[in-house]
């Protein structure tokens, strides 16, 4: 048995253990979470192994080249890690890396929470099948949760796989614009930078402050009027959507923490989901010409999938603030990033929440 393998068995014997403190049903759930991953590793080959072969498709072979100008300006302008993750390349035969669960109370936008050895508390439960995600959704709706089950095209190992060869381009991301790709890609690498083990919405924040900046630069230095104009298309949506959902999140918030009944607490948010159909019903016929690709998201909006928007952008501005502050330097920025993620939770949101 090759010493790789040998060290694979060790980690699955070693969460084995870990998760076996909860119940053997946790033992399934690490042991699926490790073996996508390594399955998942398993499919990547390095990108130059890609570009020399005649196989591969000219229309890849010139999104593989996008990515390595993408992941090196990463490492030159934006000081993001410069180690083996995104130099490889997997073909997967599925729509999403993972399948990720999310849960709310029926009169609260706090996500439920689930802790991991390494990654700590996050307020998801991720699986690289989509049939046990909505096994766990069901039980979830049962137990009277809200739930969310959702795709997500990439993730981040936090720089524990470079060993291995780094977290790999995919084939459900690769294709996407050149501003969306950049962004992912710079948002991901983030999650090497700083990690606070028991805040996913300081964690994904500052990764989503990072791409914005980041994509944005790389588009007005190194993209065409074409890359652009899709982009700020692209970009003009997701503000709208952002701006729409956090004025009745808001709302939401307020009465779920005001002082009316329960019974009267569910007849008024009914009437502000409606609303926020409504709304976005109005907003995609007059400012996105009759664009759909929101649809699936309004139709099956709750308290899970609101909380979830509230976890990637809810802090961006505090970062942005920072970034500021730090003269637009990525390396001051990081390191105040890092010290912000090593201070217990209260006093870093009051730290960051204070920076001018």
């Amino acid at each position: 048995m090759s010493r790789r393998r040998r060290w694979l068995w060790a980690l699955l014997l070693v969460l084995g253990l870990v998760a076996g403190v909860s119940g053997c049903g946790s033992v399934g759930y690490y042991a699926q979470a490790v073996g996508g991953h390594l399955d998942l590793m398993h499919r990547a080959r390095p990108v130059p192994e890609w570009l020399a072969d005649p196989q591969t498709p000219p229309a890849l072979r010139e999104r593989l080249r996008l990515s390595q100008r993408l992941r090196d300006y990463a490492v030159s302008e934006l000081q993001l890690p410069d180690n083996p993750s995104y130099r490889s390349y997997a073909e997967l035969q599925r729509n999403a890396a993972v399948f990720n669960v999310v849960a709310a109370p029926e009169l609260s936008l706090q996500l439920k929470t689930w802790c991991f050895p390494v990654l700590g508390c996050v307020g998801y439960r991720g699986y690289f099948e989509r049939a046990p995600a909505d096994q766990l959704a069901a039980e979830l709706q049962a137990a009277g949760w809200e739930v969310s089950v959702y795709g997500v095209p990439a993730y981040s190992t936090l720089g524990w796989s470079n060993w291995m060869g780094g977290d790999p381009l995919l084939s459900t991301f690769v294709n996407w614009p050149e501003g969306e790709l950049a962004r992912l890609v710079f948002h991901e690498l983030s999650h090497q930078v700083a990690y606070a083990s028991d805040d996913s919405t300081f964690n994904e924040s500052f990764a989503t402050a990072v791409e914005r900046i980041g994509g944005q630069r790389w588009l007005q230095q190194h993209s065409s009027p074409e890359a652009r104009a899709e982009y700020a298309a692209l970009d003009a949506r997701r503000q709208d959507f952002r701006s729409l959902t956090l004025r009745y999140r808001e709302q939401l918030s307020t009465l779920y923490a005001g002082p009316a009944s329960d019974a009267d607490k569910r007849q008024r948010k009914q009437a502000l989901m409606a609303a926020l159909r409504a709304d976005y019903a109005l907003m995609k016929a007059e400012r996105w010409n009759g664009f759909a690709g929101f649809d699936g998201w309004f139709e099956r909006s709750n308290n899970a999938a609101l909380g979830v928007q509230a976890v990637y952008n809810e802090l961006v501005p505090d970062f942005e603030r920072l970034f500021e502050r730090c003269g637009g330097d990525f390396r001051r920025f990081y390191a105040e990033v890092k010290l912000l993620a090593a201070l217990p939770k209260p006093e870093r949101r009051a730290k960051l929440a204070a920076a001018p």
